[in-house]
């Protein structure tokens, strides 16, 4: 082999070997580019895959939160519905207790009258008595007190608004009757002489002023030549009747 072909052969020679190192670092390259492509689309597979479970847990907790604000809401109205009713309860158990007390009250009012029941209160004693004797007097009558003196002064208390009344002690009830036998009254089958002492339990100042007024029952009496005298209490006590 002579020169010139020496230098041919090392010169293809030389082409050959740039070949392949252009051919290795093609090759490791190619195998770098597909290795990251590959990476990269397990990272977007992976990340797309967080994303979707993460937005399915979303939807599910916005639902149930959905559910949960119906439900209260529902939950709500049925409270407001049980309140009003609670609310309409006990005004109903407020006028019906307002009715056993005033049922109560007239009660004790209806014993209070009928003598069944004790009564303690303020109120008036009013005393009457014969006129002084007068011996030119032909008719004792005419100085006395009879039972329409009596009557006019109960009456004049009731009027008033006496809630009690007693004469000489012995009270009187809602049928109690008054009678005039001589010198004394008759109460209920019982005699009483002269004085005749008639407690009232009331409003003092509107008895004593009912019984003063000019004209009325005092003047009456007055001018019946009865001795009358009033007196203000501030306590009068009446024991119920007794028997029937």
């Amino acid at each position: 082999m002579n020169k010139r072909e020496l230098i041919k052969l090392k010169k293809k020679m030389k082409v050959k070997g740039n070949h392949v190192i252009f051919s290795l670092v093609f090759l490791v390259l190619g195998y770098m580019i597909a290795f990251s492509y590959h990476l990269t689309q397990q990272s977007d597979n992976k990340k797309s895959t967080i994303t979707s479970k993460q937005w399915e847990r979303d939807i599910e907790l916005r639902n149930q939160l959905v559910e949960l604000e119906e439900k209260n809401r529902s939950l709500q109205k049925e409270l407001n519905e049980k309140q009003e009713r609670v609310r309409e309860i006990e005004k109903e158990l407020s006028q019906e207790a307002q009715i056993y007390f005033n049922l109560a009250e007239d009660t004790e009012k209806y014993r209070m009258y009928l003598g069944k029941v004790k009564v303690k209160g303020q109120g008036v004693e009013v005393t009457l008595a014969d006129g002084a004797y007068n011996p030119d007097e032909e008719n004792v009558n005419n100085y006395i007190v009879h039972e329409h003196h009596v009557f006019k002064v109960i009456n004049e208390l009731y009027i008033s608004g006496a809630s009690a009344i007693a004469i000489n002690g012995q009270r009187l009830s809602h049928n109690s009757y008054i009678l005039c036998n001589g010198p004394v009254i008759e109460i209920d089958g019982y005699q009483h002489p002269a004085p005749f002492v008639i407690t009232a339990i009331g409003d003092s100042e509107v008895l004593s002023s009912a019984l003063n007024l000019t004209g009325g029952v005092k003047d009456s009496l007055v001018n019946d030549n009865i001795q009358f005298t009033l007196e203000k209490k501030p306590e009068i006590i009446m024991e119920p009747l007794l028997g029937s």
